[in-house]
């Protein structure tokens, strides 16, 4: 019998003559096939839009756009100006903008600046969430920051547990603490960790 990797499959696509945007049939309902063409011609027009393209090949993985990384930072000041100014929902709209702008960097360029931006963004948004209480919106956002930078990120891993103690869910709170402690003992995590300890000890009485 074939294996799968011997297997030719025929799937139903076509280009659209006028956007040169390849397509599935209208018989085909494949929710797979669907995201494959769509990461196909995203990466198509960031191929057609970026500069220094040359024949449609793309330039190095240290090349880096410098006026989408200015769109960038200045969402992020710019946010953080609202937060400055208590204006939290707004300082939250405007991380979420720039967070949309990161993700549309083009997949030739660094992945680790990506990684960078997005873990600031996120931790950024996630304190603007925690500032009018909305713990469910600001705990997502933290994970997602920890998950883009462990270490050096006491921050964020503060964020969580303050997020988990406030929903209380202090067994969480306390594993997040702890865990974000591993990677560099910080007094402000050490505190919140007494405080997650202390709330512990009082329900088992």
């Amino acid at each position: 019998m074939a294996q799968s990797s011997d297997v030719f499959v025929v799937v139903p696509i076509e280009m659209d003559p006028s956007t040169k945007a390849i397509q599935a049939l209208s018989s085909s309902n494949d929710p797979l096939l669907t995201r494959e063409l769509e990461a196909l011609n995203n990466l198509h027009q960031n191929l057609k839009s970026a500069p220094g393209i040359t024949n449609g090949i793309p330039p190095p993985p240290t090349s880096v756009g410098p006026k989408l990384s200015t769109q960038i930072e200045r969402m992020r000041q710019t946010g953080n100006n609202a937060f400055r100014k208590q204006n939290y929902a707004e300082a939250v709209d405007l991380y979420t903008l720039a967070i949309s702008m990161a993700l549309r960097r083009p997949p030739w360029e660094p992945s680790a600046l990506l990684r960078e931006e997005l873990q600031q963004l996120y931790a950024n948004r996630a304190q603007a969430h925690i500032s009018i209480n909305n713990w469910p919106e600001a705990l997502a956002d933290v994970n997602a920051s920890i998950d883009f930078k462990r270490v050096g990120n006491p921050k964020a891993h503060w964020r969580k547990g303050r997020c988990l103690k406030e929903m209380g869910r202090y067994e969480e709170a306390k594993e997040a603490l702890e865990f974000g402690l591993e990677f560099g003992n910080d007094p402000e995590l050490a505190n919140m960790l007494k405080e997650v300890n202390e709330a512990l000890s009082k329900r088992k009485l």
